[in-house]
């Protein structure tokens, strides 16, 4: 049986993370799979730590607090606590369904690549606005260029690693700058990145939509600093 660590990176999440949890423990996993999720809570100001509290009762279920560090920070904590051979991101949010996880996991399954990204725009994209769409499309347009990598998505959350692949880079971001980073450091580590299409529904500000032009810059960053420093 294989392990697959869903590590869902949380703030200020009380309107959704019940449900999301709730999503994934009834998210369908191919066959010879098994599932731990791994929730670290960054620091959340709201009733969050409190819904959590009532979550630790189901031994699939394992909580990490620590203080606000970032989603980036607390990704890596949550690596680090995981037993899964195979790690899953997750958002504490809906815009992602934990339905697609098998879509996710087949390709390595089948051993057809290393790691899988689920791209929102292979697939189908519901209410992102116009100017995330277009950061978006500038990010993978530079990846692109920079490294001849055709990546359609590589900020998407949905990301699926053999931890053995994971633990060829050292990533060294604290907010959330973990997606571009961790791919540019995999591609050139010569690790296979394959990509399956998923539905995305994106959430408003109003509804806690947490990227602004200042985290949009951060994530973009290294797509530009990797290219040139090892």
């Amino acid at each position: 049986m294989k392990l697959l660590s869903v590590v869902i990176p949380v703030f200020n999440e009380e309107r959704t993370i019940a449900q999301v949890i709730a999503n994934v423990l009834s998210a369908p996993l191919p066959q010879g799979f098994s599932l731990e999720i791994v929730i670290v809570n960054d620091g959340s100001k709201d009733k969050t730590a409190d819904i959590l509290k009532q979550c630790v009762k189901d031994p699939r279920i394992r909580i990490f607090h620590q203080d606000n560090q970032g989603k980036t920070s607390a990704l890596l904590k949550g690596f680090k606590e995981a037993a899964g051979e195979f790690l899953l991101v997750q958002d504490a949010d809906l815009e992602y369904d934990p339905r697609q996880y098998p879509q996710l996991l087949q390709p390595i399954v089948d051993g057809k690549t290393d790691v899988v990204y689920g791209s929102r725009f292979l697939g189908r994209i519901d209410a992102m606005e116009p100017v995330n769409r277009w950061a978006n499309v500038m990010s993978n347009l530079t990846l692109r260029v920079l490294y001849r990598a055709y990546i359609t998505d590589v900020n998407t959350c949905f990301k699926v690693f053999p931890r053995v692949f994971l633990n060829k880079v050292t990533i060294v971001s604290k907010n959330f700058a973990f997606e571009t980073e961790v791919t540019v450091k995999l591609l050139k580590q010569g690790v296979r990145i394959v990509e399956v299409p998923i539905k995305y529904v994106a959430r408003t500000r109003e509804q806690g939509k947490k990227i602004d032009w200042v985290k949009a810059l951060e994530m973009y960053w290294p797509l530009i600093k990797y290219r040139f420093v090892n």
